[in-house]
């Protein structure tokens, strides 16, 4: 049987609002050893996501004060999302198509159940597919 997206997915991801500040998510991130935080509404809903790339590239070598700033602002939206019960083909697919080193997994209801990294894929599918993944990726 072929695995699905929530099969491989880490589940409950540590998650934040808009309104978190970007201190607080990096505190996240550092606790949770992470690099990227979903960015939820009050419906557990995915408005976007912050990496650590985004605070460090967009916040800190600006200059910007991290604790002066919030998810919502420097998040990037939309998330890319894919079903609980996406196949691992498809899962693949949305990540190559969006560039995206990580996607986020919601129910029947859109809510944020897990997310899938690259590792996931490595360790879970045929090496010909994360091969083909981090290829695309990659790409300039």
């Amino acid at each position: 049987m072929d695995k699905l997206a929530q099969d491989v997915m880490t589940a409950d991801p540590a998650c934040c609002s808009p309104d978190t500040t970007l201190d607080q998510v990096a505190k996240m991130m550092a606790q949770n050893d992470c690099g990227q935080i979903p960015v939820i509404d009050t419906d557990d809903r995915p408005l976007g996501v912050v990496t650590d790339r985004d605070i460090v590239c967009r916040v800190v070598a600006e200059e910007k004060n991290p604790s002066a700033h919030t998810a919502g602002s420097y998040m990037t939206s939309p998330a890319v999302t894919v079903r609980s019960d996406a196949s691992i083909d498809e899962v693949v697919a949305t990540m190559e198509a969006n560039k995206i080193r990580r996607v986020l997994v919601t129910d029947g209801d859109g809510a944020c159940v897990g997310i899938i990294a690259q590792a996931d894929i490595a360790t879970s599918g045929p090496a010909r597919r994360t091969s083909e993944l981090v290829t695309e990726v990659s790409k300039p």
